[in-house]
């Protein structure tokens, strides 16, 4: 159970790399976001996500309340900018030639994963923590 943590962990520290030049485009372009209020409510919530990566990142690889806390507060707002343990994999279909199609499915795939780390996460705390 603490390597499951701890693989949580490393894919955490593998979304702050995947997100570091998005967050920079963020900061160095703040004048440039669109009007829309999606855009807009994406930008803002994107750049606070980046930052508690770091402390569930942390926390989880120290087995501490912290890291599973943050990635409880995390989870709803990972849905929505799209920021997924295992999002890595949705580079694939671009880095292999693959068509559209497979960016849909690896996407869904992404989108269901997520629930089931919050539920190994939570199943887990009770175990270690509580």
């Amino acid at each position: 159970m603490r390597y499951t943590i701890r693989i949580f962990a490393l894919l955490d520290i593998i979304s702050i790399f995947l997100l570091t030049k998005p967050c920079w485009d963020i900061l160095t372009h703040l004048n440039e976001i669109p009007d829309a209020y999606l855009s807009q409510a994406k930008v803002i919530l994107t750049l606070p996500l980046f930052i508690s990566l770091f402390i569930s990142a942390i926390g989880l690889m120290l087995l501490k309340k912290v890291g599973f806390i943050t990635y409880y507060i995390q989870f709803p707002f990972r849905l929505v900018v799209w920021v997924f343990s295992i999002g890595f994999i949705t580079l694939l279909p671009e880095l292999l030639n693959l068509g559209e199609r497979w960016f849909d499915i690896l996407f869904k795939l992404c989108f269901v994963a997520e629930f089931f780390r919050l539920y190994y996460t939570v199943k887990i705390h009770k175990k270690i923590l509580l």
